[in-house]
C-alpha cells in the first residue's frame, strides 16, 4: 500500500503530464483561487447608504458564516424592514445531519453575522424564530446608532482552521471572554482545558469518527462536498476545499482515488489525536431544549465564540463526531453531566496558522 506522500508525488507527476487535457490546476487556477478568496473575505470599513445595496451587503456578511460541509444551506428574502433567512433543504446532509440540527445551527451562525453587520451600519437586528421551520428566521431591522463591534470587525478574519495548534494555554481573561461570547438564551458553553478531560473527549471523537468512517452513506456524502482542486472550488463556490485542510490541490479525477486510498479510520483518528492534543482547550455547546429555536441560538452562540476567538488571534475547528453519531450522543451527554440537555457542538481552540479560506457563492445565488 503506497503511503500518502508516495501517492501525492505520483499524482502530481501524472497531473504534470496531462496539462494538455486540462486535468490539473495551472498557475492561472492558483491566481483565480486567490482572487476569489480575496473577493469573498473582503471587509467593508465604510457604511453603505442605499437600502438595497445595504441589504445585499448584509447578506454577503451573513454568508461568511460557517455551515456544515460549507453547504451554505440558506436562502435570504429581502423585505422593506427585514431580512428572512430560509433553510435551503436542497443543501441538507441527511447522512451526517438526519434531523437537520446542523442546518439550523448554520442558520443561527448566518443570523449572528447579519445582526453584527447591521449594527455596524446603523440598524438594530432582532431575530424572530417563531415558525422558522416553514417561514424562516426573520431579522427585523430598525434604525439605531452605528457601532462596529470587535465581533463585526472579526468576521473577515474568522476561520475554522483544520490544522494543529501550538498547544499553549490561553489566559484566564481570554477564556472568560470566550465563555461570555458563547453563552446565550438557553445555551451555554463548557470550556475544558485539563488534559485528562480532553483525553476523554478524544476517546469519544475517535469512537464517533470510526463509526462514521465505516458508514458508507456518510463517506459518500462527504465525498460529494469535497472540492479537491482550486478550479473546482472556484467554480462551485461551496464545499470543503482540500487546501483548507492542508491537503494538495489536485483534479477531482485524481482526488477521488486518493480519497478512497488515504481516507481511512486509522489515518483520520491519528490526525484528530494530534489536533486535539495540540489544542489549548475544547468547547462544548449545550442547549436546554432540543428544538429549532435552541439550535439556531446555538449557532448564534458559536458564531460569537468564533468571532471573539478571531478577534483574539485564536483559531477554532469543529470535532463534532461525539454529537453527530446518535448512538454515542447520550453517552457523551452522560459523561458531561448535563442531564437531558443536548450537546450540540464540540469545538477545539488554540493558536495556530491561518489556512487557505473556503469560498462562498455570490449573493444572487442565495436570494430567495
Amino acid at each position: 500500500m503506497p503511503t500518502r506522500r508516495q501517492f501525492i508525488q505520483s499524482a502530481t507527476a501524472i497531473a504534470g503530464g496531462t496539462v494538455g487535457l486540462g486535468a490539473c490546476s495551472s498557475e492561472s487556477d492558483d491566481e483565480s483561487y486567490e482572487m476569489a478568496e480575496r473577493r469573498t473575505w473582503r471587509g467593508n470599513d465604510g457604511r453603505v447608504i442605499e437600502r438595497s445595496a445595504l441589504q445585499r451587503e448584509l447578506v454577503r456578511y451573513a454568508t461568511l458564516a460557517p455551515s456544515s460541509h460549507n453547504t451554505q444551506c440558506w436562502k435570504f428574502r429581502l423585505d422593506a424592514r427585514a431580512i428572512t433567512i430560509l433553510p435551503d433543504l436542497s443543501r441538507r446532509c441527511p447522512a451526517v445531519d438526519p434531523d437537520n440540527h446542523h442546518l439550523f445551527v448554520s442558520l443561527g451562525c448566518a443570523a449572528e453575522n447579519l445582526i453584527q453587520a447591521a449594527m455596524a451600519n446603523g440598524l438594530n437586528g432582532q431575530a424572530q424564530v417563531a415558525g422558522v421551520a416553514t417561514g424562516g428566521l426573520r431579522i427585523a431591522l430598525e434604525a439605531t446608532a452605528a457601532f462596529a463591534s470587535p465581533l463585526f470587525l472579526a468576521i473577515p478574519e474568522r476561520q475554522c482552521t483544520r490544522a494543529e495548534f501550538d498547544a499553549l494555554p490561553l489566559s484566564a481573561v481570554e477564556l472568560k471572554l470566550l465563555e461570555q461570547a458563547g453563552t446565550g438564551h438557553g445555551v451555554r458553553v463548557i470550556l475544558l482545558t485539563a488534559k485528562t478531560a480532553m483525553e476523554k473527549i478524544l476517546e469519544y471523537v475517535v469512537e464517533g469518527n470510526t463509526a462514521q468512517m465505516n458508514d458508507r452513506a456518510f463517506v459518500e456524502e462527504l465525498k460529494t462536498w469535497i472540492r479537491f482542486g482550486r478550479a473546482e472550488a472556484v467554480r462551485t463556490g461551496d464545499g470543503l476545499f482540500s487546501g483548507s485542510s492542508g491537503n494538495p490541490s489536485i483534479p477531482r479525477w485524481l482526488g477521488i482515488p486518493a480519497f478512497s486510498m488515504l481516507f481511512t479510520p486509522k489515518s483520520e483518528n491519528e490526525k484528530y489525536t494530534k489536533q486535539i492534543r495540540s489544542s489549548a482547550g475544547l468547547a462544548i455547546f449545550v442547549s436546554g431544549a432540543n428544538d429549532h429555536a435552541h439550535w439556531i441560538e446555538t449557532g448564534r452562540c458559536y458564531e460569537r465564540f468564533a468571532l471573539q476567538s478571531a478577534a483574539l488571534g485564536i483559531r477554532n475547528a469543529m470535532i463534532n463526531q461525539p454529537v453527530e453519531v446518535s448512538a454515542l450522543r447520550p453517552q457523551f451527554a452522560s459523561f458531561l453531566g448535563i442531564g437531558n440537555a443536548r450537546p450540540d457542538l464540540v469545538v477545539r481552540f488554540g493558536r495556530g496558522p491561518l489556512m487557505p479560506r473556503s469560498l462562498r457563492r455570490p449573493v444572487d445565488a442565495v436570494l430567495a
